[in-house]
């Protein structure tokens, strides 16, 4: 082996597990890594806030990692086929290896790279290093998409096979001449306000924090199906931020639950594997209805009468910072924008919310929450969205408004989690904590009075979904 292959990192950044990383190595006498900040290759969907601070730790992280092993990561902003071309010159790079993506505007970019690069006299090979099973291999039997969970669930099982692992390089052979690098702070991720210092209170980006945070849930998982819908309590994995950036790798998860690569035993991690593959259902849909980043999947939907921007705005905003005066909504509003991360449970409370309460459209949550999530991804945010709304595939029925008092009182039962994040409720009897409060209450609490009648704006949203049907 006398070539060199370049590694193009992109929503992989790890070094176990990494099958583009381990071809490379395995194919090739020197491997250079290459980074390239390309937001408009995703454009509109372009990372957000907490995307970009996550993004930059776990760039930190991966090249310190490849340093300790004789390599580092090359940093190049813009066009990516010119920072590949760029390193070519510099390198004689005769191979290009990456993990594929799965979104549109990615999709499209790859494509034309992959044929220009192909043109150019190089071979360029690509990898599922994100997914258990790849958009295109999970069709019906006629080849049509899945629209609907539960048969896609079961045609992922029946299918299974045990997964393979990619070994994590010990050491990695460095061209000859190293390329010119942009620093990782030239790339200009951070937020230039006080929101990261929060964040690094709660997170630990990158490969290693990844793991410590599988193996803690792992202990767990077996009680995972009784604890994941209590926001009160430590029961979910808090691996999608990870999963995201490909810090871990879905297959790493699995056999991290059943070491074989099988799918495992046991209710709680059966169910937990069931939740990957709910990930893996939404980026089924975004592939085959790529347009769902933007519209509801249900065309009829698209006539739904939402209320118009500047009646709604100051609704919004209120929703934004947990001040709708309903105690539910405002704890999980406010967990997000301390954390940049929120409970499942309390995703679909605070959406339901916003679509069917505000009648807001969910592209106004869905941004949001594209810029304050450090888990933000095209493909489970655009999903979960349209399941709440009721739009989507799979989706839960219009009519099926959750009640967020009801939903506080089963599954934060003593009020502990309201009480975090709304610490004006603390003195709060927990019988009463998830009600709203009447307007002296509200004054002597320090608390908002609520925005809006719940029983009332439940049934203009029944009204409004029947006008559509």
């Amino acid at each position: 082996m006398t070539d060199t292959a370049i590694v193009w990192f992109r929503r992989d950044l790890r070094l176990a597990d990494n099958p583009a990383l381990d071809n490379a190595r395995r194919h090739h006498a020197r491997v250079v890594p290459l980074f390239v900040h390309d937001p408009e290759a995703e454009a509109p969907w372009s990372p957000g806030s907490a995307s970009r601070w996550w993004l930059h730790h776990s760039l930190v992280e991966l090249d310190g990692r490849l340093r300790h092993r004789g390599s580092r990561l090359i940093v190049a902003r813009g066009d990516p086929l010119e920072a590949i071309e760029r390193v070519r010159q510099v390198t004689g790079a005769e191979a290009v290896c990456w993990n594929r993506c799965y979104e549109k505007g990615a999709v499209e970019r790859d494509r034309e790279i992959k044929q220009r690069l192909h043109e150019n006299g190089l071979t360029v090979r690509s990898f599922n290093g994100s997914l258990l099973v790849e958009p295109w291999n999970g069709t019906k039997a006629d080849g049509e998409p899945y629209r609907v969970f539960t048969p896609f669930w079961k045609q992922v099982q029946k299918r299974w096979m045990p997964l393979v692992q990619h070994v994590e390089p010990r050491d990695l052979q460095a061209p000859a001449r190293w390329p010119a690098s942009l620093e990782i702070d030239e790339l200009e991720l951070q937020p230039d306000h006080h929101w990261p210092e929060k964040l690094t209170a709660h997170w630990s980006p990158g490969e290693l924090g990844a793991r410590r945070r599988l193996e803690d849930f792992a202990e767990r998982a077996l009680e995972y199906h009784a604890a994941r819908d209590r926001p009160d309590q430590t029961g979910t994995s808090r691996l999608s931020p990870h999963l995201h950036f490909g810090e871990i790798s879905p297959g790493q998860v699995i056999r991290a639950l059943e070491p074989s690569g099988e799918l495992p035993g046991g209710k709680g991690r059966m169910v937990f594997a069931s939740e990957l593959a709910w990930r893996e259902f939404s980026y089924h849909l975004l592939w085959h209805f790529p347009q769902t980043s933007d519209e509801s999947l249900k065309e009829g939907f698209r006539a739904f009468p939402w209320r118009e921007r500047d009646d709604y705005a100051s609704d919004l905003a209120a929703w934004q910072r947990g001040r709708t005066g309903i105690p539910m909504v405002d704890a999980g509003m406010r967990e997000l924008w301390e954390t940049g991360w929120m409970h499942n449970r309390v995703r679909m409370i605070v959406a339901s919310f916003l679509t069917k309460n505000l009648l807001i459209p969910w592209q106004e949550g869905a941004r949001w929450f594209w810029d304050t999530l450090v888990d933000a991804d095209l493909a489970n945010n655009t999903q979960g969205w349209q399941w709440t709304a009721g739009c989507g595939a799979d989706a839960a029925p219009y009519f099926r408004v959750f009640n967020p008092v009801l939903q506080g009182e089963k599954f934060d039962p003593h009020g502990d989690y309201v009480r975090r994040w709304c610490p004006e409720l603390a003195r709060q009897d927990a019988n009463r904590i998830h009600h709203p409060l009447a307007p002296d209450e509200a004054k002597s609490f320090g608390y908002p009075e609520p925005i809006v009648d719940l029983k009332a704006t439940r049934r203009r949203a029944l009204d409004a979904w029947n006008s559509i049907r």
